[in-house]
């Protein structure tokens, strides 16, 4: 028997989060339940003001606290926008699990979280099985374009020797804490004073990414390296939620080489900055892998990143919720693919 609705609550209500609450209002089956932000200037609005859409006979209103949001059979599950690393994230994720909701989370170490708290992992799996939930951490980078598209290519290959992967993208649609780990504005001197502080995040993912495709190739990782340079504009540049005056960060630019068995095998190189096309950049996502037969992947200009982020958590709802308790990644589920249709209809019944 069909449920009445799928039933979602939004724990974070930024750039990301609101593009999730906006993209499920368009699909079928679908039903917000609940937001829960502490921005000021939009806690106890309508939610349908803040996104200027039509309001509805039901309404729903931005609660500062999760506790008023998330109640006994509520949702079915809470799609987590508020964080990028898993340590910040689990108290939140432990607190939904309890309440026995499955959970999406957008923060970047979750899309393999054992890479750098294997012991949250091993908690949170436990912990979600123990509560019958699932959690999923997912995004488009990583989660997708730097490491699930390639595991998917090698999958018409009878041996992979060498993988490279470059994601030159724009930084513009993401939020301010994403401007604020890229350093967005800062000067050189205080990106570098903060880099060789370890107090800047650049990009979070790299060992996620890593992670994923050696445990999906069956891989022994050796020995990880990565390395941060500012990305300096010459020209002021202002995106929705940063701006870099000339002479200052606009971006950052990361490399990665994962050694496998003692050698180079798997590198990554990410380029992301505000306002790329100012400076002449053209965005683009590449890979090349190399063994039998030999694989050159190009999409240009890059996938956006807003939008890939937003739509791959909404596409992997029904994916989670089918899935068995516990704590998965992006290999354990099936491809993720847009919904088109009724997203009910492919919730599987019990």
């Amino acid at each position: 028997m069909r449920q009445e609705s799928v039933k979602v609550v939004i724990w974070g209500f930024g750039a990301m989060g609101s593009g999730m609450a906006k993209m499920i209002l368009k699909k079928k089956g679908f039903e917000i339940t609940g937001v829960c932000d502490r921005n000021p200037e939009i806690v106890g609005k309508s939610v349908f003001d803040v996104l200027n859409l039509p309001k509805p006979k039901k309404d729903v209103i931005v609660q500062p606290n999760i506790e008023n949001v998330v109640k006994k059979d509520t949702c079915d599950i809470v799609l987590l926008a508020t964080d990028s690393f898993t340590k910040k994230a689990y108290p939140k994720i432990e607190w939904l699990v309890r309440q026995g909701v499955n959970v999406i989370s957008t923060a970047e170490e979750m899309s393999y979280p054992k890479a750098g708290e294997a012991e949250l992992a091993d908690k949170m799996n436990l912990l979600a099985k123990e509560y019958g939930v699932t959690v999923l951490g997912t995004g488009v980078n990583p989660g997708m374009m730097m490491d699930v598209l390639a595991i998917a290519l090698t999958g018409v290959m009878e041996d992979v020797h060498e993988i490279e992967v470059s994601r030159i993208n724009s930084l513009s649609p993401f939020g301010v804490t994403v401007m604020e780990e890229q350093g967005v504005g800062m000067s050189v001197k205080e990106f570098k004073e903060l880099m060789h502080k370890g107090e800047l995040a650049g990009h979070v993912g790299f060992k996620e990414s890593v992670g994923l495709m050696t445990e999906a190739l069956g891989l022994n990782l050796t020995k990880f390296e990565q390395t941060m340079a500012p990305i300096v504009t010459d020209i002021d540049r202002k995106s929705p939620y940063g701006f870099a005056k000339s002479g200052d960060v606009a971006g950052v630019d990361m490399n990665a080489i994962a050694y496998i068995d003692g050698k180079p095998m798997i590198k990554l190189h990410h380029p992301q900055q505000i306002e790329p096309e100012l400076a002449g950049v053209e965005t683009g996502d590449y890979i090349t892998i190399k063994g039998s037969p030999e694989i050159h992947m190009s999409i240009k200009p890059e996938v956006n990143g807003g939008i890939g982020t937003i739509a791959i958590c909404v596409n992997m709802i029904p994916h989670v919720m089918n899935a068995r308790p516990g704590l998965k990644t992006m290999i354990d589920l099936p491809i993720p693919r847009a919904i088109m249709g009724d997203v009910r209809a492919m919730i599987e019944s019990e």
